[in-house]
C-alpha cells in the first residue's frame, strides 16, 4: 500500500510517522506538501499531528484551506483512506470529514503525557484486530477535547464510529482517566463510511521497542490488514 504524509507549515510529527510506516512496516511512503496539488496516485494519506499554521485562528481550521486539502477531500469521497493524528484529527473535523469538534482541554493546559485507549469499534479497521485491553498511547495537545450533539453522539455509537475511549491501565473508563474532558471519553472515530480515521492519541510515538513501548505499532498492523 501506498502512504502519503502531508507536511504543513508547523507539521512535527510528519517524519516520525514516516519512519514507522517506511522503516518499521516496510510500505511505500511519499511526502506530500501542503501547496502540492496532486496525492502521486497514494492509496492511503495521512495528516500527522504538530501547530499547523501556529494554530493561531484554531488549530487546523486554516490547514483546511492548504491546496492539498482539496485533494485530501476529494480522495476521501472515493473511498480511498485517510488518517488524522492529533492536529490532524483537529484539520479532518475542520473539513467536514469526520463529525464533531476539538475544543480547549477543560483544564485549559496543554498536556504531554502517556494515557491508555480502549478499543471501541469493531468494524473499523485501525481497531478491529485490537484486543479488548488498555494500549499506552502518548498524547500532546491542548485542544483535545472532542464535543459534539447529542443526536450525532448517538449516531456515531450506533454505526459503531468511535474508535477508541480513554481508560485506566487496567481497561476501565471512567471520568479519572479521561485526560482532557472529552465527551463520553471519547479518543477517536471514523466516518461512516470507515474509511477515515481521526484519533489525538499519537501511534506513531509508541511504534518502535527504542521507544519502550510498541503498543501502538497494533494500530498500523490492524489498517495494513484490513486497507
Amino acid at each position: 500500500m501506498k502512504f502519503g504524509v502531508v507536511t504543513f507549515p508547523g507539521s512535527n510529527c510528519d517524519q516520525d510517522m514516516i519512519d514507522v510506516l517506511r522503516d518499521q512496516l516496510k510500505q511505500p511512503v511519499v511526502n506530500l506538501w501542503h501547496k502540492d496539488t496532486s496525492t502521486q496516485g497514494v492509496d492511503f494519506i495521512v495528516l500527522p499531528g504538530g501547530f499547523s499554521y501556529g494554530d493561531y485562528l484554531r488549530s487546523g481550521a486554516i490547514a483546511r484551506f492548504s491546496p492539498i486539502m482539496d485533494e485530501v477531500i476529494k480522495h476521501a469521497q472515493r473511498g480511498g483512506f485517510v488518517l488524522g493524528i492529533c492536529n490532524g484529527f483537529q484539520i479532518l473535523t475542520e473539513t467536514g470529514l469526520v463529525d464533531g469538534a476539538l475544543l480547549h482541554n477543560n483544564n485549559q493546559r496543554f498536556i504531554c503525557k502517556n494515557v491508555y485507549l480502549k478499543p471501541v469499534s469493531k468494524t473499523a479497521a485501525i481497531s478491529i484486530d485490537l484486543e479488548k485491553q488498555a494500549y499506552k498511547i502518548p498524547i500532546a495537545h491542548g485542544e483535545g477535547r472532542f464535543f459534539t450533539d447529542a443526536n450525532t453522539l448517538k449516531s456515531l455509537e450506533d454505526n459503531d464510529q468511535i474508535l477508541f475511549k480513554y481508560c485506566d491501565q487496567d481497561g476501565i473508563i471512567s471520568e479519572e482517566s479521561n485526560p482532557n474532558g472529552s465527551l463520553s471519553n471519547i479518543a477517536g472515530i471514523t466516518n461512516k463510511g470507515k474509511n477515515v480515521f481521526g484519533m489525538m492519541p499519537h501511534p506513531e510515538r509508541a511504534a518502535d521497542s527504542a521507544l519502550s513501548n510498541e503498543d501502538g505499532i497494533n494500530l498500523f498492523h490492524s489498517l495494513l490488514n484490513h486497507c
